[in-house]
């Protein structure tokens, strides 16, 4: 008996069923990428295809991004640490705690642009972040160590601290965009947090009796300086306009060395040392300007 021949498939149809079609399975047929289509639909997306793309749309609108939120995040900790630790008199650890929350706090920003991954609920959480790391945390660990002593002049100016922390904050979200970026306008919250925390780290670490008549009212001092430093209107450099991917003089390096060598010799001194000249930096930049009659980098525009 004859063997039957296979029926060939029409012209410009598959030989195989409606559902099947949907994958590219001869040249021709559904869109030139391979992807799926439905038959019957114009080469218009599959059902999958489309609900992945909204998917894909809702991750983009509602969807945070992990990696600069995790340093964020592990700011916060810190600073919650460093109450902590001040609650425990432990204000060493609690000065360090501070440190390392600034130093992630500056690594969440720049994770942030390097990988494209900037959001709107990043901003708002990194400022959150800053008012516990270095707003409330240096404050409380300043009051907890040494003006507690001062009574009601101590937690005053704890207070006045704290609330310079967070009006600054404040006026840096809203005046984005509005000052050059190459300047902050006051001392920026982290530099504030690290004075109050390197003072905090060098008399401990220096094992200074807490008795001195005069130690409280210098931390008072200080404290209220940072305070309202922060929300001053004196430029302070930002270092934004630095560019690590552009090529650098070999002594560029050897300075980078020799601040490696200082910092370590000495931790505490170091850094209590250069961020008090950082503070300082502010106020004599906007002198020389005023006396050059030039305008404030950092100041917004008036209707601001």
């Amino acid at each position: 008996m004859a063997a039957f021949k296979p029926r060939r498939p029409r012209a410009g149809k598959s030989a195989l069923p409606g559902p099947f079609r949907r994958h590219k399975m001869f040249p021709g047929e559904g869109q030139r990428d391979g992807s799926l289509v439905d038959a019957g639909s114009g080469g218009a997306p599959a059902p999958a295809e489309r609900r992945r793309a909204a998917r894909q749309q809702f991750l983009r609108k509602r969807g945070i991004y992990l990696l600069p939120n995790a340093f964020t995040t592990a700011a916060l900790f810190c600073g919650f640490f460093a109450v902590v630790q001040a609650m425990n008199v432990r204000f060493e650890i609690a000065a360090i705690a501070i440190f390392v929350a600034m130093v992630l706090d500056g690594m969440d920003g720049r994770v942030a642009r390097m990988t494209h991954t900037q959001s709107a609920f990043g901003e708002q959480f990194d400022s959150l972040s800053d008012m516990v790391s270095f707003g409330v945390a240096p404050a409380l660990v300043m009051y907890e160590w040494i003006l507690k002593d001062l009574g009601r002049w101590g937690w005053l100016a704890a207070f006045v601290y704290c609330s310079g922390a967070a009006l600054r904050l404040a006026r840096f979200n809203t005046n984005i965009g509005v000052v050059d970026k190459r300047f902050f306008q006051g001392l920026p919250s982290p530099a504030a947090a690290a004075l109050i925390a390197g003072f905090v780290w060098l008399a401990t670490d220096n094992r200074v009796p807490l008795k001195l008549v005069w130690l409280p009212w210098v931390a008072f001092g200080l404290t209220v300086y940072a305070g309202v430093t922060m929300v001053s209107n004196a430029p302070f450099y930002s270092g934004k306009a630095l560019d690590v991917r552009h090529r650098v003089p070999f002594a560029a390096i050897l300075l980078v060395v020799m601040a490696f060598v200082l910092v370590s010799s000495d931790p505490p001194l170091m850094l209590f040392g250069l961020f008090v000249l950082y503070g300082l930096s502010g106020y004599a930049f906007w002198s020389y300007l005023a006396l050059r009659r030039r305008a404030n980098p950092a100041r917004s525009a008036p209707h601001d």
